[in-house]
């Protein structure tokens, strides 16, 4: 049996499994999420063959699934003595190279006490894979050895056209002294995670114009100054001084579910504290009205059903949009970050 591994927020491994249901039921795919809380990661079992799998489950169509590998093996009662020689077996009767392998374990507290095994393990099983001959720089896809426990691993195969570029699906960022706020990181991520290299090229260009609602104290503005493209800073509150002084930005005491510039902008970014489908709302009607070219948004889910509720507002912002992207991010918390393209 193979099974569709996705790494998680903890916590929203119940979403997480709805989502992979939700695409199997798509794709005539039959299997079974299977999950337990706070773990950080949910497996798809399925009998399907690898291929329709990775032709179905695709990293960047997920929205609460940092990385998506399909997993060959589940070894379970490792003896902690000799971990490695089960571990090579499987993957040796597999007879497939790998262009590089990843040892990893959950993003929860369990999974962080297991780093230090991962990083003494990985580097053994790197140097036996070698030896064996099993590492080419040239094959196709990547190697991850999961270990939820120290005792159980997953071992899985991926490659770049389908899942994240990043071990665990987390690109590793550093907070900029220069920004007023560690939100600028969301904004951040989302770039790197919601858009390809080239579409960055290309929709992120300096000389650009952008709004930023809710903007105080300036965390997500500070990303498009960066970038050198104008911005209108929509907010009551106050903006961080230095921003202010880089000339570019326009800071403006209004609400932001009533402004509308007077001429269309190549950008609105919104992290509001607000209902999420009041938010889906007001990005879509900025879609609809030619307002914005592009918009990345977060949305603020609920405690309870927060997968129906997600569901529900990308929905609204499609019947307005040409591309709608959505992504629970490393730094999100109870929210998913969102990107949607004019028709």
């Amino acid at each position: 049996m193979n099974a569709v591994l996705c790494y998680c927020r903890a916590g929203f491994e119940n979403e997480c499994a709805l989502e992979l249901d939700a695409v199997a039921a798509s794709h005539s795919i039959k299997g079974q999420s299977r999950f337990d809380a706070n773990t950080a990661f949910v497996a798809f079992e399925t009998s399907s063959d690898e291929r329709a799998l990775r032709d179905a489950f695709v990293w960047r169509d997920l929205i609460f699934a940092r990385q998506c590998v399909i997993a060959f093996a589940h070894l379970r009662d490792l003896p902690r003595a000799d971990r490695l020689t089960p571990i090579l077996a499987s993957i040796e009767s597999r007879g497939e190279l790998f262009n590089d392998v990843w040892t990893e374990a959950p993003d929860s507290d369990e999974g962080k006490a297991l780093a230090p095994l991962c990083k003494s393990f990985g580097n053994a099983l790197i140097g036996a894979l070698r030896q064996r001959g099993r590492i080419d720089a040239n094959a196709p896809r990547r190697l991850h050895v999961f270990f939820p426990k120290g005792d159980t691993v997953f071992l899985a195969a991926s490659d770049d056209s389908t899942s994240a570029p990043w071990p665990l699906g987390i690109p590793r960022l550093k907070f900029p002294r220069e920004a007023p706020s560690r939100s600028t990181l969301k904004l951040e991520e989302a770039f790197l995670v919601l858009l390809s290299a080239a579409e960055r090229e290309r929709w992120l260009k300096p000389g650009m114009s952008a709004v930023d609602l809710g903007a105080s104290p300036g965390g997500w503005t500070w990303q498009l100054v960066h970038r050198s493209i104008r911005t209108t800073a929509i907010d009551n509150g106050p903006m961080d001084r230095a921003l202010m002084q880089s000339g570019i930005v326009t800071h403006l005491r209004e609400d932001g579910f009533r402004y509308r510039p007077r001429k269309a902008v190549d950008w609105l970014v919104c992290d509001m504290v607000e209902q999420p489908k009041r938010i889906a709302a007001l990005i879509a009607g900025w879609l609809r009205d030619g307002a914005c070219r592009y918009a990345m948004f977060n949305l603020k889910l609920p405690m309870k059903k927060r997968y129906d509720e997600t569901r529900a507002c990308l929905d609204i912002v499609r019947a307005a949009a040409l591309d709608v992207r959505a992504r629970q991010l490393f730094h999100d918390r109870e929210e998913i970050t969102a990107f949607a393209r004019a028709r």
